[in-house]
């Protein structure tokens, strides 16, 4: 019997039953459904919480808080590390003590100063929205809020009940700003003023709520700023961050574990990610057993369809037995049937729950982003179900798998039904 007949065979059988298997195929459908929807739930979860980590932080950054035997980070050390395989930055900053005032024209206001090495900022990927990345040395770049700071003396007297004053609202590039250093010790509390251009200012952050009021200026300033306001440390004690940033997310961990090895204080998203990467991979095998519970469930309507099919297809069997049929064939007759029952529901199963899919994405969301609207939480992005291919393979593996197992008994017992008693029974 050829493949075609084979399968006309199947067919014929399938439509004199047109609702038992249709109920059957609606079971399978509904079990492997449950299981890809129900996993998929896990795949979502992980990739908001992963999506919104990478949003919040730079994903090929590497921060260093010191060494383990509380030694000083060095400029020798940071040489060291733009030395490593796969770094491309190493960036340190410095923070200013004291009480800063930054004036441009009329205008008075604050900010975040901070002294780094610019260069390689910009080998880190500083982003700029105007301007350039500064080539002179009293060139700086300023944060993209850090204009708003900038008040005149009639908006600093507004009342609380007119409007919110916006600062400058026209560009900075190219403006001279004064800043005003007053030192902490009351020893030495005389004020002292430097002046710089603004040659670029930074990309607007990630998030709506975050603020970036910094004020960068170059490190070739570092010795005349600190020696003003802390006179009694030495330089290089005076970072607070040394920054070591990777050409890639894939080569993060990689220089995460070196670091350490070294002797060095630091995290990465690479430390989260793990975590993070474990947990989901144990819930979403939890949650592909659970779906594979209801897929197991729902097998027991394709065994009881089998059955019935051999009970009532005896004589017919008798007759294929007679005229020489091959047991084998008998057998793959039917494990044929039970696995296009598989085929079918699991081919429907996949379309519905790329809709149920679609669906919670579109539909959960606006509920859930509605009530956290009061928290700030608006502008995260929530992804409730994703559906990824490996998925697919593996839900459909397991139901036509089941649809196959299910089978099987009854075809067995097909090929065993003696020929003399099939052929007496009535049709």
């Amino acid at each position: 019997m050829s493949f075609k007949d084979q399968m006309d065979f199947i067919s014929q059988h399938l439509k004199k039953n047109k609702l038992r298997v249709f109920m059957t195929v609606l079971a399978a459908t509904m079990g492997c459904a449950f299981l890809i929807v129900l996993a998929s739930v896990g795949f979502g979860l992980h990739k908001t919480l992963t999506d919104e980590m990478l949003d919040n932080q730079l994903i090929n950054e590497v921060q260093i808080y010191g060494k383990e035997d509380e030694s000083p980070v060095t400029a020798e050390d940071q040489q060291k590390m733009r030395e490593m395989e796969n770094v491309n930055a190493v960036v340190s900053r410095s923070f200013v003590e004291g009480v800063t005032s930054i004036a441009m024209e009329d205008r008075t206001g604050y900010g975040d100063v901070q002294l780094t090495n610019l260069e390689e900022e910009e080998k880190a990927n500083l982003a700029l929205s105007e301007g350039t990345m500064p080539t002179k040395p009293n060139e700086i770049v300023i944060g993209y809020h850090f204009a708003q700071n900038l008040l005149t003396e009639e908006e600093m007297n507004a009342q609380s009940d007119e409007e919110v004053p916006t600062g400058y609202t026209k560009s900075m590039v190219g403006k001279k700003i004064t800043i005003e250093l007053t030192p902490l010790a009351e020893e030495n509390n005389e004020p002292k003023t430097w002046e710089f251009v603004v040659s670029g200012v930074s990309k607007a952050p990630s998030k709506d709520w975050m603020m970036d009021q910094r004020v960068l200026i170059d490190e070739s300033h570092r010795t005349e700023f600190l020696s003003f306001t802390q006179p009694d440390v030495p330089v290089e004690e005076s970072y607070i961050g040394v920054y070591v940033y990777a050409d890639g997310l894939q080569n993060v961990k990689g220089i995460t574990d070196s670091l350490k090895a070294e002797g060095y204080h630091v995290y990465s998203v690479t430390e989260e990610m793990e975590t993070m990467d474990l947990f989901f991979t144990v819930l979403k095998a939890g949650l592909l057993f659970v779906g594979t519970i209801a897929v197991l469930i729902s097998s027991i309507g394709i065994f009881n369809t089998m059955t019935m099919a051999v009970t009532e297809r005896t004589r017919e069997i008798g007759v294929m037995k007679a005229i020489g049929a091959n047991p084998k064939l008998i057998q793959r007759l039917f494990l044929m049937e039970s696995i296009w029952i598989g085929v079918i529901g699991t081919a429907i199963a996949v379309a519905l729950s790329y809709a149920i899919s679609y669906l919670a994405n579109w539909l959960i969301p606006v509920i859930v982003l509605n009530i956290m609207e009061a928290d700030g939480m608006e502008d995260m992005a929530i992804t409730i179900s994703t559906i990824p291919w490996q998925l697919v393979v593996i839900a459909s593996v397991i139901s036509i798998g089941v649809a196959m197992v299910s089978g099987w008994r009854p075809a067995r017992k097909a090929t065993k039904i003696d020929v003399i008693q099939a052929l007496r029974q009535e049709l």
